[in-house]
């Protein structure tokens, strides 16, 4: 017996049979397509989604809190209601060495100035900060170099600019090696530096001027006093279970009432990271719901289809039955119409919606040349074609059956 794949008289026949009703044909193989290609497209579209969201955090540790002072809200140690307390380089010292889960910390302070090089002038902030910052909030280095721990052990007048900075100031000329200054006081600029996340803490770096925080403080007359801290905890370990201890430490350091719970703003951030996370989650459930329910939809029309020509070839298929023809035989000839017509519209669903999603992918493209993976893999392609391939061979089932109960009287008879 020959191979039904392999027949070309097969073939032929389901040709014609496809081809008796044009309109009706292209009209079910049209809702394959489009149900194969929403499919694809839906994958493969949320997967770039999340890569362009995914970029936007680039280089922030999802891990992350922020500690601050609030206001005082009950009355405590000669500290009056609405008082306020301040983060001190000591509170940053006890916390790094009593809360073990911390990977990097940093104390931050930030203030407005201008900064100058030559004649020209531009507006800035300068923001001190430890050598550990980048492990939290990692910056693109244009040239030169990030604070160091010498930098900062040793009072260094040194800094790092901003891209804008360094584009205003010295119009294409390496800033590194030069001197700006900034309220009186000269820096030589060690490196150029941008904002790799669209996440941001106080300020863009592209716009800032940034200078070891032990200079911060002596050039501003800070004392001990910082803004904020910033940390990151490690690995397995979450910024909310170091909260008590970090919120105890810093209660026994300032006039803070054990039940004062507004005093001290500790915001994990890693939770938004987590939101978005579960945004993800939410788009992949969606992104199945609706291109699963466009799937079916063309599904249902292979089975529609093939049920009336299962009809319409009533008399045919029972003088095949009163010639020989085996129930195996008419099974999977009406089978192999209803694969070939998916396969057929599937597989230019596929390609069709490779086309759309590459196009996306270019149009995603940011001033470095870096695409967004708006793309359908090759083993995702693989999978829609083949439970498109499952679910058109179950679609034709149910009418192959009928056409294989069949009897050659009923059938003749039939008009």
């Amino acid at each position: 017996m020959k191979n039904p794949i392999f027949d070309i008289d097969n073939w032929k026949e389901i040709t014609a049979t496809l081809s008796r009703n044009k309109t009706r044909t292209f009209l079910t193989a049209f809702g394959i397509f489009w149900g194969t290609a929403m499919l694809a497209m839906l994958w493969g579209g949320a997967q770039g989604l999340q890569d362009v969201l995914r970029r936007q955090f680039s280089g922030f540790a999802t891990n992350t809190a922020l500690v601050h002072s609030n206001p005082i809200t009950i009355p405590y140690r000669g500290y009056s209601k609405g008082m306020w307390w301040t983060v001190t380089q000591s509170d940053v010292n006890n916390i790094r060495k009593s809360v073990s889960g911390i990977d990097a910390l940093t104390p931050i302070a930030t203030r407005s100035t201008n900064a100058a090089f030559g004649s020209k002038t531009v507006s800035s902030r300068i923001q001190g900060v430890s050598s550990e910052y980048p492990k939290i909030n990692e910056p693109i280095i244009y040239g030169g170099r990030f604070i160091n721990e010498a930098d900062e052990y040793n009072d260094r007048k040194v800094c790092v600019i901003g891209k804008r900075i360094a584009d205003e100031l010295f119009r294409g000329d390496d800033p590194v090696g030069k001197f700006i200054s900034m309220d009186n006081i000269y820096y030589r600029v060690v490196g150029v530096a941008g904002q790799k996340s669209e996440l941001n803490i106080n300020g863009r770096l592209d716009d800032m001027v940034v200078v070891p925080i032990s200079m911060m403080r002596r050039a501003y007359n800070l004392g001990n006093n910082i803004d904020f801290m910033l940390f990151t905890a490690k690995q397995g370990v979450r910024p909310s279970d170091l909260q008590p201890k970090i919120e105890r430490i810093l209660r026994a350091a300032h006039p803070i009432h054990p039940d004062d719970t507004q005093a001290i703003r500790f915001m994990d951030i890693s939770k938004e990271f987590e939101m978005v996370d579960n945004m993800f989650t939410g788009v992949d459930i969606l992104v199945l719901f609706v291109g699963f329910g466009s799937l079916m939809a063309g599904i249902i029309g292979v089975g529609n289809i093939m049920w009336i020509i299962v009809k319409e070839r009533t008399q045919e298929i029972g003088i095949r039955r009163a010639i020989g023809a085996k129930p195996r035989d008419i099974i999977m000839q009406i089978l192999s119409e209803s694969v070939v017509l998916t396969l057929v519209a599937g597989t230019a669903g596929i390609c069709f919606a490779v086309v759309v999603l590459s196009a996306v992918a270019h149009g995603s493209a940011d001033e470095t040349g870096e695409m967004a993976r708006f793309q359908l893999t090759f083993m995702n392609a693989i999978y829609i074609l083949i439970l498109f391939l499952s679910l058109g061979t179950a679609a034709g089932i149910i009418p192959a059956i009928k056409a294989m109960r069949i009897k050659p009287i009923e059938a003749l008879n039939d008009k």
